[in-house]
């Protein structure tokens, strides 16, 4: 008998499985309950190189015709330095986080303080300082 496959960790550094955590997000069972699972979830789909749920997540006054993720671009690490507002009963939300990343040889990362704000009831992404 073989032993099972672990379930794979969710890139988005929460420490569960995938299938519990950001993938309800992205197949559209259930949508991001606040504004840092909408980030996590964003983060997450970025990892896996899912544009068009990024593109469904961007509030409609910012959001592009569409989005070019650049496949040499490895995310490896999330860090969730801060949030204000964003709850359950929040119209608007910030998330201030560090995104790490690995492309041809070289590491770096991306620090932002996104904006989130909700639209027809739904967490969107507006923009980033």
């Amino acid at each position: 008998m073989t032993p099972a496959t672990p379930p794979r960790r969710c890139p988005c550094g929460t420490g569960l499985p995938y299938d519990e955590c950001c993938r309800p997000r992205h197949d559209g069972s259930s949508p991001a309950a606040t504004a840092e699972q909408l980030m996590r979830s964003r983060y997450s789909a970025f990892a896996a190189g899912d544009a068009g749920y990024l593109l469904a997540t961007w509030h409609s006054t910012t959001r592009p015709p569409s989005v070019e993720l650049d496949p040499a671009v490895r995310w490896t690490a999330l860090d969730v330095l801060r949030t204000a507002g964003g709850g359950l009963l929040d119209r608007e939300g910030t998330v201030e986080f560090r995104a790490h990343w690995q492309a041809g040889g070289t590491s770096g990362d991306q620090h932002e303080a996104s904006r989130f704000v909700r639209e027809d009831g739904a967490w969107r992404y507006l923009d980033a300082r």
